[in-house]
């Protein structure tokens, strides 16, 4: 039987040139779903897996970007992507969540994910901060970021995360080797499939990410998974089992 959690993050600003790259994707495979960072439905995916929309930052809460959340068919969303970056105080959080995803999740039967911060003290105050003012309607899921050259402090990191959150399944909405050798980063992907996929209060995870060119300087251009041409690397073929084509 088929283990399907991977996430394939699919970038818009980095595939919007090589939508037909989708095509090679093996959806039979392991991957579970599919995510870009907006609130709006990737055409090239084609109802091939489920679509996991996000309500980025707050700017996702209003106009175009909310009538697509609100009404979206797809069963789970992600409420704000590292808003501890973002000048966004857990009490902004809650109140937004209270306002705006309760009633969605109420009115609508969506489950809903928390906020995905980064794995650094910063991001692990932040997102305990929130959980404890929205403990009266918790999320369903808890999203965590997590970079890194080490396998192992990776697990510890998720590990204890769950511990200190045992009543949510877990949604790993980035992770990444940031190692410079492929070798590296290629044993750090092995073991963090390997050992995710043997969780049960692990339900999904994306390996950041398929794009043609590098976020920013910080993630490691031996960890894309697309090549600068739009063909994939290596990395994807190994672990979202594509078809070569």
């Amino acid at each position: 039987m088929v283990i399907q959690k991977r996430c394939l993050a699919w970038d818009w600003t980095n595939t919007k040139d090589c939508p037909q790259m989708m095509d090679q994707v093996k959806f039979d495979g392991p991957i579970s779903a599919v995510s870009n960072w907006n609130t709006w439905y990737p055409t090239e995916l084609r109802d091939r897996a489920p679509f996991r929309p996000m309500v980025r930052l707050q700017a996702q809460l209003s106009g175009d970007d909310w009538n697509n959340i609100w009404n979206s068919d797809q069963p789970i969303i992600h409420y704000f992507n590292e808003p501890e970056r973002a000048s966004i105080t857990p009490q902004q959080a809650c109140d937004w969540w209270y306002e705006k995803m309760v009633p969605l999740r109420n009115e609508k039967g969506k489950k809903l994910v928390s906020p995905s911060c980064a794995s650094d003290p910063a991001g692990q105050a932040w997102i305990a901060d929130f959980l404890q003012r929205v403990s009266g309607a918790p999320p369903d899921f808890l999203g965590l970021h997590y970079y890194g050259t080490d396998g192992n402090a990776a697990i510890a990191f998720i590990e204890d995360m769950h511990h200190r959150h045992p009543n949510m399944p877990i949604i790993v909405s980035e992770i990444a080797s940031t190692h410079r050798n492929y070798a590296d980063v290629l044993g750090f992907t092995c073991q963090l499939c390997n050992w995710m996929d043997e969780k049960d209060w692990v339900f999904e995870y994306a390996f950041f990410g398929c794009m043609r060119a590098p976020a920013d300087d910080f993630v490691s251009p031996a960890a894309q998974l697309m090549n600068p041409d739009g063909s994939f690397k290596d990395l994807m073929w190994k672990h979202y089992a594509v078809e070569k084509g």
